[in-house]
């Protein structure tokens, strides 16, 4: 009998219905991943302004994204703060197994959305709120995430970031509370709660940070000399040789066949210093060569010049 082999395509929340009235990154990012997990996605979003295709601002900061993001799901429109929007509402939320919102505490309270209410209306709904902080005392804070990567300590002075860590590490784990509520209503027979705050996602993200394997000191940081970014003669080279057996295999290629690729020994300012020399002799092709013959893993980024 054969072993069922692996599988990319597995759909664990088909037949799963989810409403969101989440708008920007987080929630529609989360939303996007339960959709390609097998999930019936629905959308209901305020009310357009005329000429505009949709009032979330996603849509007005990168229409790509926002196309992007929801593909395959099924857009409604609705003000929520009149009859004719809370029938419509209650309407999906009646048939709904996970509401997905990203408002704040305060504002879900004015939509009638408090958990306890809807418990008792809809004992088998679950809901993954979104949020800013989990921290009662930052829940009312307005941020967004580059606030948050500046508090969780991710942003180098005056650098802006490489990409929206909080938000989509948010999403991330917005998309696993759904899978946890359902899990668990599996078990009990009624719906639960989970937020989901984008603070400690950043924070989360930070992990490595704060035990300072990133820093300038810490292996993936710097220090070791077969795990980093270097020049070569027409491009830059992002290394990561930090196994022994790749350092070794590296040590080796570069003219260090002496080295053993142990960390101490990869550490060494002479190690750095050679490998900087090394890489500098040669180029793109040449490097993806000797990368290919070697094992060794790496990436390479020609640079075009004007």
């Amino acid at each position: 009998m054969h072993a069922p082999s692996a599988s990319t395509t597995l759909q664990p929340l088909q037949g799963t219905r989810i409403l969101s009235l989440a708008l920007n990154l987080p929630g529609p990012a989360a939303l996007m991943r339960c959709h390609q997990m097998g999930a019936q996605c629905f959308k209901l979003e305020p009310v357009a302004a005329q000429g505009q295709l949709s009032a979330d601002p996603m849509q007005a900061y990168s229409p790509p994204a926002y196309t992007q993001l929801h593909q395959g799901i099924e857009l409604l429109q609705a003000n929520l703060k009149t009859p004719e929007g809370q029938a419509l509402l209650h309407e999906q939320l009646n048939q709904a197994d996970v509401l997905l919102t990203s408002f704040r505490p305060n504002a879900l309270h004015k939509l009638g959305l408090d958990w306890s209410e809807l418990q008792a209306q809809y004992p088998r709904l679950c809901m993954v709120r979104i949020f800013g902080s989990t921290d009662p005392q930052e829940a009312g804070h307005a941020g967004h995430d580059l606030t948050y990567q500046a508090e969780a300590g991710l942003l180098d002075s005056g650098h802006m970031p490489a990409s929206l860590f909080a938000d989509m590490t948010g999403a991330v784990m917005a998309s696993e509370a759904i899978m946890q509520t359902l899990l668990a209503r599996a078990h009990s027979g009624s719906g639960h709660c989970v937020d989901i705050g984008l603070a400690q996602a950043a924070h989360w993200t930070a992990l490595p940070r704060q035990w300072q394997m990133t820093t300038p000191q810490g292996d993936v940081g710097g220090a070791h000399a077969g795990y980093g970014m270097y020049r070569c003669a027409d491009g830059w080279v992002a290394l990561a040789a930090l196994e022994p057996h790749f350092a070794q295999r590296l040590c080796v290629v570069a003219g260090l066949p002496s080295a053993d690729g142990s960390i101490e020994h990869m550490r060494e300012h002479a190690t750095h210093q050679a490998f900087k020399r090394f890489f500098a002799r040669h180029t793109c092709n040449e490097l993806a060569a000797m990368a290919g013959q070697s094992g060794i893993p790496l990436h390479l980024t020609p640079v075009k010049h004007k």
